[in-house]
């Protein structure tokens, strides 16, 4: 069977001809604001020494995993807005979902990381340097990316590995795990077991790190007496909250349901966790930080 039909159709977002010129220049404009934020905190954290810390450290990897997964989706999807070319080989298929999933796990880790960042810089400041050492980031990177490497893998094999037959018309925008089994002729109750059950390790697991550590963070700031001091604390825990809301929200409301439950809602939660997040994190997390603007106003003046 996978020899027969070489390519898959993605249907795309709309099948609507008024709809596909506007969904274009949002997307694009989106697309646009994605790159040039979260390529532009790298650089501004790269040339920056007031932001050499594990805090931005973990920052400029989630956006390089954020520009990397978005880049994997976004520009397909344009092409397909634009020019109405909605097919994909097997290979460009089966290559981005791999990536998908490989950056996409890899940021859930990295949420993780940086929650625990937050939490030990809250409350435990005195043994900061130690807990958070270059060493221990490093550490913390590699695991994210290993185990997003192994899971991919894992996801890549269970999705493709069936029987495809009929015509393989992909009702979504990219090569989604949901959307390809749907295609499967052969039995993938096995496979949707295994991507469920691996899904919710990473999901639920990193999920409650993040949980954890802001639950501590909130009853540390609770217990202090300076009330700018609460609410600056209160205000940066939300914002960070806010971004990881959206991202692991429609996240796991898409890998841990039943598959007998997907259908046309699993596109919008999708544009949330693939294009809308990726864009927002830079605004959320940093752009509004006083170190970040102080680090701006030094590069300017340097210009």
């Amino acid at each position: 069977g996978n020899h027969t039909q070489p390519k898959f159709i993605l249907l795309g977002i709309t099948d609507t001809p008024w709809a596909q010129a506007p969904l274009f220049g949002l997307f694009l404009l989106i697309y646009v604001v994605t790159l040039v934020g979260n390529i532009g905190l790298m650089v501004l954290v790269w040339v920056a020494p007031s932001l050499h810390t594990p805090m931005y450290f973990f920052l400029t990897h989630l956006s390089l995993a954020d520009v990397c997964y978005s880049t994997v989706i976004s520009p397909k999807m344009l092409t397909g807005l634009l020019f109405g070319n909605k097919t994909i080989s097997w290979a460009g298929c089966v290559t981005q979902f791999h990536l998908f999933a490989l950056f996409a796990t890899a940021e859930c880790h990295l949420l993780a990381a940086m929650a625990y960042d937050r939490h030990v810089a809250v409350c435990h400041p005195l043994t900061y340097v130690t807990a958070v050492s270059p060493r221990a980031c490093w550490q913390l990177l590699a695991w994210s990316y290993l185990s997003a490497s192994l899971s991919a893998l894992i996801y890549t094999g269970c999705t493709f590995g069936g029987s495809f037959c009929g015509p393989r018309r992909v009702d979504h925008f990219f090569c989604d795990a949901s959307a390809v089994l749907r295609l499967v002729c052969s039995d993938a109750r096995g496979s949707q077991a295994t991507i469920l059950g691996l899904a919710a390790a990473h999901g639920l697991g990193t999920g409650a790190v993040i949980l954890l550590s802001y639950g501590r963070i909130l009853r540390t700031v609770l217990g202090m007496r300076s009330v700018p001091s609460r609410a600056r604390a209160f205000h940066t825990c939300a914002a960070h909250l806010v971004s990881v809301s959206v991202f692991y929200g429609t996240l796991l409301f898409m890998y841990l349901q039943p598959a007998s439950r997907h259908g046309s809602r699993d596109k919008v939660a999708s544009i949330f966790y693939t294009v809308v997040s990726p864009m927002l994190n830079p605004f959320i997390y940093s752009l509004r930080n006083k170190e970040v603007k102080a680090a701006l106003r030094k590069c300017r003046r340097r210009m």
